[in-house]
């Protein structure tokens, strides 16, 4: 009979032909064949048996076994009835016998044509039902909750053998005379099965549910239940009996079973492929049709375990096979350094459908009706910034479903080979990776290429790109979406310009996909951001001059007459405050009336931001298929880390399947170690900051002496001040330690998370995360906390100052306040962390390559083929994402956290968001091999310490614009104290500083020089030494502290009521993204419902009179064929 369906037919899979069978009184009519079926088979194929499968094995395979015969038997019989006398050829009339022929083994042989081999094989049957018996015993289904071993599964063998014999004799000869038809079908027939199968196969889903869950048995079970498969669609078509029970449960495709079609035409190619001629960027096998989905690299080791290790790679490599992966391995003789062996890796279509089907990986079953979203008002002014439609939107959208191997026939099937896009191939083909046994060792089963990579059984694994980036693909090639994405994307001109996203997505996968779409919003949002942040910039650059603090502390009637205490001991002299005029001006700056606005305008930013990111990440679930991604399918699987290290199994509630457990006992210890090695270094980290902090009390007096001393450092000294001079200094000291303590906490904490043990790849990432995060928050903002919040508040006051381990004495802020020292301290290490980290990520894997390649090119006429380019690239590395994470991360805490002392971080910000963008982009597409695409519906843990931070960062600003800031004491003296009505800020230098008696100075802190005045200055508000409470803090002091705490108190509320109201008035979820939810589920919902129905009318077309008929011609074949016995 036809079968149902193009797909079904030719890549359903040795198993899917077997999922429902008819029996049908007319001969089978000769199939049809769809286009690409005719060009495959004109390529050098046999479709023999019903499902299009093969009659020649590859080369090196086993010959064909009892099944395969069975099906070539049947195909003979029907050509016979059908008049031809003769088997079917190929399509394209080549007479591909001497390939075949030499691809089987003399035991695979065949004597005369399939109708005579048919006819001896029925003669050896009909001598007896005890030779039936013996060489073809039924086996008892197992029960789908309990997976048999091999005992109970040989003893199940003989009692039903035993219980067959005697019972059903008559059954099993009535059988014999059977022809089978093969119908495909998109589900099996409970009913169908029910009449004629005595047996009940598992069901696809609990295999599915076993490889998703991780079980490291699975690939033994279902092989298992493979071969018992094949012994039941044998017997099957031995005796006649039409096998409705053998669905296709496997996700191991047995060796037996694959296909030959594609061995054939490699073994056809092999004779005239010559690799001198081959094109060096080919992703494809010798073969030129095969696409390579994925490569494994390794080197001979001549140690002592080179031996251990290729009997890992021999029994790695084996089992992928066994799954229906397809490998071709290039000899070391081949590649450039001629010690590198290459083994290729091709995914067929039946292990992309079964596992494709696992993922849940869902795909297009219809074009979307759905217009897209209108132009924005004034888009036309966005002209230059756009890319071009096809760029932007490579392809059209469409209505996607889940994809199932049983409804294939639902799906946009135009090309098998590209119907899967790159990302999920590569995807597919790790998962199998990732889970395949290699071995068992020490008691334990080892399975997992990143173990192998870990003990260097291979070198390297990874996915090839599409070809080279400089120039596009041949036109019979597949797209090359890699110069695309370097055409369109990462080339530095383009740094104004959108991100293709949707190719981003389509090539490297959700995950890196949705980082770049992350980075490029903040990016747009900190437009608003810098603009605001630069007009407060350019106010108090415009105010400066006008400034009446400034004014005062330059003039030298003011200013140069106030005599200021000794800013050390001994050897620092008195000094004028107009010293300090540049310093006070450039404060100015910074520390202004926009101050305060700004502080709130970026609490309400932040707000906004986030709120308007949910939105986005909202469209951008819908656009690309993730509304119903459960993270479980990739994030929540179990690490093969974790199962190997388990020797403990429990039942989870939720599945109700064994599952491995570490008890809490074990993990205990790691977690001490863990918490232990974390405090050591955050206490690292504040030991440093306070070495820093001594340098800087150490280096202050030498630098004052110095400057004091050198007659010609007097011009120098009115800009570059010690106090400068050691900011500038310490910062930059500062920076480094965090670089080097930044470059061995990594190490530290990848390692310690690994000895935690996590369950799961989520867990791994959230410990990971949590320890970088917090090292990474302590390492970079504490210098930041100490001169926002610490330094200059508990100094004391001349005569009783307060000492750093009773020997340097603590430092005080500027006459003009510490705001100035902490935009110092944050420009340098901001922007120095971007330089650096700018440089790190470009010149480090470019001179890498470089240097690797020129080893390589030792011989230049050999071939230097696609995956030896991809070979020698840099690799992107399971935690790359992760710090491209962290570093934006990080960069927000700046722009955020500390921006009220530095209103120009969010144009710094911006301008190296956008030439981050372009570097990670250049990075990724030229410098480092492929990544595996990886799926994601959000940025997952950083969004919560993103709202952490945002929180954090109201209370921070308020705090330094209140006690680091000026502005709070200027205000209460223009309300409070203030005299002078036409200027009322003129007096407030004086009003601000306290007076103090020079004679009450301590021996061994006053300066020995010799002078003429009487008192000086220091910056606190206390009474004068003539006052009966002298040198204690005065009313003006509580009326500032309390202003101080006004102020927070006020802001943070103002701010937070701001926020909450802005996060309820914008919904997570767009209005028109919800419709648009509703109306795809629903589109989704009514093509699946219409297939179904279709199919079940398909199904129930069959006559009651014609069904008459054939049961009537059955018990005719069973009375005849007792009358033989």
């Amino acid at each position: 009979m036809e079968p149902m369906g193009q797909e079904s037919q030719g890549a359903a899979g040795p198993q899917e032909g077997r999922e429902e069978t008819r029996l049908e009184e007319a001969p089978e009519p000769e199939p049809k064949y769809s286009d690409r079926q005719s060009r495959e088979d004109g390529a050098g194929t046999q479709p023999v048996g019903p499902g299009g499968r093969d009659t020649a094995a590859a080369e090196g395979e086993a010959p064909a076994g009892p099944a395969v015969a069975g099906r070539r038997e049947g195909r003979g019989k029907w050509d016979g009835a059908d008049g031809k006398g003769k088997p079917r050829e190929s399509e394209s009339g080549k007479d591909l016998g001497k390939p075949e022929d030499a691809a089987r083994k003399p035991g695979d042989q065949q004597s005369g044509t399939s109708r005579e081999y048919s006819r001896e094989r029925f003669q050896e049957r009909a001598e007896g039902t005890e030779q039936v018996e013996g060489k073809y015993p039924l086996e008892e289904k197992p029960d789908w909750r309990k997976i048999p071993t091999q005992e109970t599964k040989e003893t199940n063998e003989n009692k039903i053998f035993r219980g067959k014999k005697e019972t059903s004799a008559g059954r099993e000869t009535e059988q014999l005379f059977r022809r089978p038809t093969i119908r495909f079908s998109i589900r099996p027939r409970p009913s169908s099965q029910s009449l004629w199968s005595d047996h009940w196969h598992p069901s696809p889903s609990l295999f599915n549910q076993l490889a998703t869950m991780g079980d490291p048995d699975v690939l033994e079970m279902v092989q298992q239940e493979e071969r018992r498969s094949s012994r039941d669609a044998d017997y099957s078509f031995e005796t006649n009996e039409p096998s409705l029970g053998s669905r296709e449960t496997s996700l191991l495709i047995g060796e037996e079973t694959l296909p030959a079609k594609r061995y054939n035409l490699f073994l056809r190619r092999r004779l005239l492929f010559k690799k001198d001629k081959q094109s060096k960027d080919s992703i494809f096998f010798r073969d030129g049709i095969r696409q390579i989905d994925f490569v494994l690299s390794y080197v001979d080791d001549i140690k002592k375990e080179g031996d251990i290790k290729a009997e890992r790679r021999k029994e790695f490599e084996l089992n992928l096979k066994k799954t229906g992966l397809e490998l071709e391995t290039e000899d070391k003789t081949n590649s450039e350094d001629g010690k590198t062996y290459f083994v290729k890796i091709h995914a067929p279509w039946e292990v992309l459908a079964t596992y494709a089907e696992v993922l849940g990986i869902k795909m297009p079953i219809k074009e979307s009706d759905i217009p897209r979203p209108e132009k924005v008002p004034f888009s036309y002014m966005l002209g230059p910034l756009k890319l071009p439609r096809n760029v932007k939107h490579p392809h059209p959208e469409y209505f996607t479903a889940q994809f199932t191997r049983h409804r294939q026939e639902l799906f946009l099937i135009d090309d098998k080979s590209s119907f899967f896009p790159s990302s999920s191939r590569n995807r597919i083909v790790y998962y199998i990776l990732s889970r395949c046994p290699f071995g068992v060792e020490e008691g334990k089963k080892k399975f997992g290429i990143e173990r192998l990579l870990t003990s260097h059984t291979y070198s390297s694994a990874y996915p090839l790109h599409d070809g080279q980036y400089w120039k596009p693909s041949e036109p019979s090639h597949p797209v090359n979406e890699r110069y695309m994405l370097c055409q369109n994307w990462a080339r530095f001109s383009y740094f104004y310009k959108e991100q293709p996203l949707d190719l981003i997505r389509n090539y490297y996968g959700e995950k890196i996909g949705i980082y770049f779409v992350f980075l490029g919003f903040y990016t747009e949002m900190l437009l608003f951001a810098a603009i605001v942040g630069l007009a407060c910039f350019v106010y108090g650059l415009l105010s400066m001059h006008s400034s009446t603090r400034s004014t005062e502390i330059c003039d030298p009637e003011i200013g140069g007459q106030i005599i200021m205490c000794p800013l050390c001991d001994l050897v620092c002299e008195f000094w004028r405050l107009n010293s300090t005029c540049l310093a006070s001006k450039v404060s100015h700056l910074f520390d202004n009336e926009s101050t305060v606005f700004f502080a709130i305008f970026m609490g309400i930013w932040v707000t906004l931001f986030l709120e308007f990111w949910k939105q986005r990440q909202a469209r951008l679930e819908y656009e690309w298929d993730l509304v119903d991604f459960e993270e479980e399918q990739q994030q929540l699987q179990l690490r093969p880390e974790f199962e190997a290290m388990c020797k403990h199994r429990k039942m989870n509630p939720v599945t109700k399947e064994m599952e491995p457990y570490m008890p809490l006992h074990r993990r205990i210890p790691w977690y001490f170690l863990s918490g232990a090695t974390v405090t050591l270094w955050m206490t690292l980290v504040i030991a440093s900051m306070v070495s820093v902090i001594v340098y800087r009390l150490a280096v202050f007096a030498t630098f004052a002496s110095f400057m004091e001393s050198e007659a010609s450092l007097k011009h120098v000294k009115s800009v570059l001040t010690p106090q400068i001079t050691t900011s500038l200094t310490g910062s930059c000291l500062n920076f480094i330690v965090i670089l080097i303590l930044n470059f061995f906490y990594e190490k530290i904490s990848a390692w310690i998370t690994k000895m935690e043990i996590p369950r799961t790849y989520q867990e791994y990432e959230s410990s990971l995360t949590l320890k970088m995060f917090l090292f990474q928050f302590v390492n970079f903002y504490s210098s930041c906390f100490y001169v926002a919040f610490f330094k200059g508040k508990f100094v004391g006051y001349p005569g009783k100052y307060t000492y750093m381990f009773n020997v340097w004495r603590s430092e005080e802020c500027d006459p003009g306040g510490c705001l100035i020292e902490l935009t110092t301290q944050l420009t340098i290490i901001m922007t120095g962390k971007q330089i650096f980290g700018n440089i790190q990520e470009a010149i480090y894997p470019f001179i890498l390559n470089w240097w690797r390649r020129r080893k390589a090119r030792t011989n230049s006429e050999k071939l230097y083929s696609r995956w030896e380019q991809d070979h020698d690239l840099e690799s992107f590395g399971s935690l790359g994402l992760f710090y491209e994470y962290l570093e934006t991360v990080i960069q927000f805490g700046f722009v955020t956290l500390f921006v009220a002392s530095f209103p120009l971080a969010p144009l710094l910000a911006l301008l190296n968001n956008a030439i981050e963008i372009r570097v990670d982009a250049w990075k990724l597409t030229t410098q480092y091999r492929r990544p595996v695409a990886a799926k994601a519906h959000s940025i997952g843990v950083w969004q919560d310490i993103l709202y952490g931070m945002a929180v954090l960062s109201v209370a921070s600003n308020a705090f330094i614009v209140a006690f680091t800031s000026d502005i709070i004491p200027r205000l209460v003296y223009l309300y409070a104290y203030s005299t002078n009505t036409s200027d009322p800020l003129k007096g407030y230098v004086n009003n601000s500083l306290s007076v103090f008696l020079v004679a009450d100075l301590p021996n061994y802190t006053a300066p020995s020089e010799k002078r003429d005045f009487t008192t000086c200055r220091y910056r606190d508000y206390r009474y004068p030494p003539e006052h009966d409470q002298k040198y204690s803090h005065n009313m003006q002091y509580w009326h500032v502290l309390a202003a101080k705490m006004t102020f927070i108190i006020v802001m943070e509320h103002v701010v937070f009521l701001v926020k909450f109201l802005l996060a309820w008035m914008i919904p997570d979820v767009p209005k028109d993204v919800l419709e648009r939810i509703k109306r795809e589920k629903l589109m989704t919902v009514k093509i699946i419902h219409d297939f179904e129905l279709n199919k079940l009318k398909e199904n129930l077309r069959v006559d009651s009179n014609e069904f008459a008929k054939e049961v009537m011609i059955q018990e005719n074949k069973v009375q005849l064929a007792k009358s033989t016995i």
